[in-house]
């Protein structure tokens, strides 16, 4: 009897130290590798811009490359008006414009209620005076017509421009806004077609002047430094801006893109693309 009872607890202790075995390397037993994610990838930063299409896309087109370096995707979409890309920025469809001048963004502020300030200027647009019917100022007949922009500060512009050459004389020479009814000496007696900026290229056979932006000029196929009969200096106030909704000014993607269009590869594609026509501001 004492052999049958010690063999089964022998048997006992055999079976349950297999059982601990088993147990310790089902334990033991290496942990399955998870399985690579792959790396994550960073989806690059639109940034929507209105423009002019000559000179202002063509710029901004030069620094597309830079931008998508850093990560940001440049879009440019051209306008061929001087409101709808106010609008649109003002509105959130458009993150940022390049088109205008500070006279220009402040007049449309005061005049639509818009909220748009400059976060940096890129060049300047001299205006100038184009023959029509007549083919220089000397030979300027009396009771002449000439075609001038109707918006506010261009307007205003054009005017004092005309005035530079001896044309008339203006009752406020730093009035910014002038219009025909503020010329108190017009000793030829002209007469002003009042149209919209972009259209004035396509009267000029139809008036003896024209007093015409720069980037219509480019557009029409006119050379401004070599067709002008007049044109402003270089030091005109008018700089051209990167303009943004007030609360924007420091969006990384924006002042990137000023960064990019002060550089010295942009100065160098103005200076050898449009000759005098187009001047640096930076």
């Amino acid at each position: 009897m004492m052999n049958k009872k010690f063999l089964s607890l022998a048997l006992a202790l055999v079976l349950s130290l297999s059982l601990a075995a088993c147990g310790s390397k089902k334990e033991e037993a290496p942990a399955e590798t998870p399985a690579e994610t792959p790396a994550e990838t960073t989806e690059p930063v639109v940034l929507n811009v209105a423009a002019s299409s000559t000179p202002h896309a063509e710029i901004l087109e030069q620094v597309v490359d830079v931008l998508a370096e850093q990560g940001i995707d440049l879009q440019i979409h051209e306008y061929g008006d001087y409101v709808v890309p106010n609008t649109a920025v003002e509105e959130g469809e458009e993150d940022a414009n390049y088109f205008q001048h500070i006279p220009y963004l402040e007049s449309f502020n005061e005049k639509e209620g818009t909220h748009l300030v400059s976060v940096g200027g890129i060049h300047i647009e001299p205006m100038g005076v184009y023959a029509g019917k007549t083919a220089s100022l000397e030979e300027l007949p009396d009771g002449a017509e000439i075609a001038i922009p109707n918006d506010p500060t261009n307007e205003g512009r054009a005017l004092l421009l005309l005035e530079a050459q001896g044309l008339i004389t203006l009752a406020d020479s730093s009035n910014l806004e002038a219009t025909p009814n503020d010329i108190v000496d017009n000793p030829k007696n002209l007469t002003f077609k009042e149209l919209e900026a972009a259209m004035i290229p396509n009267a000029v056979d139809e008036v003896d002047l024209s007093v015409i932006n720069v980037n219509y000029a480019l557009e029409a196929g006119f050379n401004p430094t070599e067709d002008a009969l007049a044109i402003e200096d270089a030091d005109s106030p008018y700089v051209n801006i990167v303009a943004v909704k007030e609360g924007n000014e420091n969006n990384p993607a924006v002042l990137a893109l000023v960064e990019a269009l002060q550089s010295d590869a942009v100065r160098d594609f103005i200076n050898e693309t449009y000759g005098g026509a187009v001047v640096p501001a930076f």
